[in-house]
């Protein structure tokens, strides 16, 4: 039983209470290890050490930090089987996915802000030939950090490196339910130099960590991703104090298919956008609207693409469908297929616990399901279920399928399917949404800004809004 410490002041510590909570492998519904239950005490401490150390990495030529960021995105490559081994276990993935996404991302996500600190410029005015203005940004301080279970190592890292590129100290809380990755990010932090207190990681609950790193006058800006309720909670807390605030929150997110698209590569990556992760991430494509003329084969042949996803022992390398976070989750997940089929929904397929044999008997699978016949007032189709669960729906017209999408208090994503330049481009203007691909899902430039709008979140990430986001812009007026 592998019992996860703290990292505070470059040391990995136990909590200060001696407090653990279970931390249980969703594939097989046993505990596997022990991770800290810590309190504000340990808070304080990792507050105090990030403190202690920004200073000096604040004057560290950029350089310099660019290269520990080079070193542990080489670490983490190096170790890339392990930790994506580790990531399954902990969150039920397939080791596939994790390796092939979660991993590489996190590894990339290093080795983005070390080249993009370098490339940071700032603006210069010359007014009338009377004055120059040039803008200064500085980093905040300590910053908060928090990170959701679903994409654990490569949300946090994508939180943590830009944090860290431009100089600011970080005080971290990964998901007390998917913590090892982040344990082991702290070993990685050790190996590479990384000076002590610069990257601090508290485990532990929300309401023991996350509420006093929201309430706490030193930490200056809180990044935030995780469910809206809990973004709603730490707005409530911190903008009062005047952080600096990044949420990114939840999605319900169209996947609109016209009958002129590509047939089979919509039809391929609808199933993805549904179903990647078990449908446990914020930007799955869950409202599937197919126009009219196609509706029927799209459907037929939608439902047998979904019966080819391997439901199975996330370990082994031909699953694609691995287990839900947690008992509480599936159970969650699957009263929402009940309430559909009472709304009159049909289940095309999936609708169940999938029961598996072995290793993996106790563990919280769910079928892939896939229903119809379902209002767009229902909670299904409103409310984020965060699992394997999509709705299938026929649309006539452009403008009844762009009243569809923005049906939604969420605005996170959007997908388009279809060969006509100039509607894609008028439908991608039109719905309210942060971010719309046209003919694929998720194919991310890390470049470009990442977050939603309405209830799927404030600000953005990614590119030079992390940097800017982590920064504060002075501008200083000089007469000539």
């Amino acid at each position: 039983m592998e019992i996860i410490r703290n990292y505070i002041a470059g040391d990995l510590v136990h909590p200060h209470e001696g407090k653990y909570l279970p931390n249980y492998s969703p594939a097989t519904g046993e505990i596997y290890s022990n991770v800290p239950d810590s309190d504000t005490t340990d808070v304080l401490r990792a507050i105090e050490a990030a403190n202690l150390a920004f200073p000096a990495w604040c004057t560290t030529p950029i350089q310099k930090r660019s290269q520990i960021l080079r070193k542990i995105s080489a670490a983490i490559s190096n170790r890339s089987s392990a930790l994506a081994r580790a990531e399954s276990i902990d969150t039920g993935k397939p080791v596939t996915m994790a390796l092939q996404i979660d991993i590489a991302r996190s590894s990339q996500n290093f080795d983005f802000f070390a080249d993009a600190i370098s490339q940071y410029s700032s603006a210069c005015h010359i007014t009338d030939q009377t004055a120059v203005n040039y803008t200064l940004r500085a980093p905040l301080g300590v910053v908060g950090c928090i990170s959701p279970w679903n994409l654990p190592l490569y949300l946090l890292t994508w939180k943590i490196a830009p944090a860290l590129a431009v100089g600011n100290t970080v005080v971290a809380k990964p998901s007390e339910l998917t913590p090892m990755t982040a344990y082991l990010l702290s070993q990685i932090c050790i190996e590479a130099g990384l000076p002590p207190g610069v990257l601090n990681i508290v485990h532990g609950t929300g309401p023991k960590v996350g509420s006093n790193l929201s309430s706490h006058p030193d930490i200056k800006a809180i990044s935030f991703t995780g469910s809206t309720d809990t973004g709603s909670e730490i707005a409530r807390t911190a903008s009062p104090l005047f952080k600096k605030l990044s949420l990114e929150m939840g999605g319900k997110n169209p996947n609109i298919v016209f009958s002129d698209a590509n047939f089979d590569e919509a039809l391929t990556e609808t199933v993805r956008a549904a179903f990647s992760n078990q449908g446990q991430i914020c930007l799955c494509g869950s409202r599937i609207y197919v126009e009219r003329p196609i509706f029927s084969r799209f459907k037929e042949e939608l439902v047998a693409a979904i019966a080819h996803l391997k439901i199975g022992d996330p370990l082994e390398s031909e699953t694609t469908q691995g287990a839900m976070i947690s008992k509480s989750h599936m159970d969650k997940v699957l009263a929402f297929i009940d309430s559909a089929k009472n709304d009159g929904g049909s289940v095309l397929t999936g609708g169940n616990r999938a029961s598996l044999r072995g290793r993996c008997e106790n563990g919280w699978f769910i079928s892939p399901t896939l229903i119809e016949n379902l209002s767009i007032q229902c909670q299904t189709n409103q409310h984020e279920i965060f699992g394997p669960v999509a709705t299938i729906t026929p649309f006539d017209s452009e403008q009844e399928v762009i009243d569809l999408a923005n049906h939604s208090k969420y605005g996170l994503s959007a997908s388009i399917w279809t060969n006509q330049l100039k509607r894609a481009h008028q439908i991608a203007a039109a719905i309210k949404t942060g971010m719309v691909w046209i003919n694929c899902w998720m194919l991310r430039d890390l470049r470009t800004p990442f977050g939603g709008i309405k209830a799927s979140g404030l600000g953005r990430e990614g590119g030079i809004d992390a940097l800017n986001f982590f920064t504060e812009q002075k501008n200083i007026c000089f007469k000539i």
